[in-house]
């Protein structure tokens, strides 16, 4: 797990290119020019979406997490709580592997607000629960972008 400033995007380079081309486009610029359709970066291998929702309370949530693909989660308006917790602590309850998507109940090892000027990196070993309220229903609205590092 990345968590960290926007600004300090660049300072996370060499882990991976494709994390390295994803960490080049955040930027208020770019960002800004994100809409709510899939636009990619590099095929299915990079690419980024926009979202708006409501937050819900901890029990209406629940973790995820992908095996070849890491989510790095930007909040542009709003704030959500965020908990990481790894996926083998946790009870798996869905599986789309061809989504490349494994939901997830158990408890959160680290709690975390997401607010705007952040951004979070969730690698496999993160399952990620997000979407959670912090002092009330907030809609809030924020881009990810996913990152294809395993093939398999």
């Amino acid at each position: 797990m990345i968590y960290a400033k926007q600004t300090d995007a660049l300072s996370y380079q060499g882990i991976h290119p494709n994390l390295d081309l994803a960490l080049e486009h955040i930027t208020p610029e770019f960002l800004a020019g994100v809409g709510y359709e899939r636009t990619e970066l590099k095929g299915s291998d990079v690419y980024v979406t926009r979202f708006t929702y409501e937050t819900v309370p901890e029990e209406e949530s629940f973790f995820e997490a992908h095996k070849k693909y890491l989510d790095i989660h930007i909040m542009t308006d709003g704030s959500e709580g965020v908990e990481i917790a790894p996926p083998g602590d946790l009870e798996e309850f869905e599986r789309q592997e061809a989504n490349d998507f494994y939901a997830y109940r158990g408890r959160a090892h680290y709690k975390l607000a997401l607010s705007p000027g952040d951004f979070l990196v969730a690698f496999p070993n993160d399952a990620h629960r997000i979407k959670m309220r912090l002092d009330g229903p907030e809609t809030v609205t924020k881009v990810v972008f996913k990152v294809r590092i395993y093939d398999d």
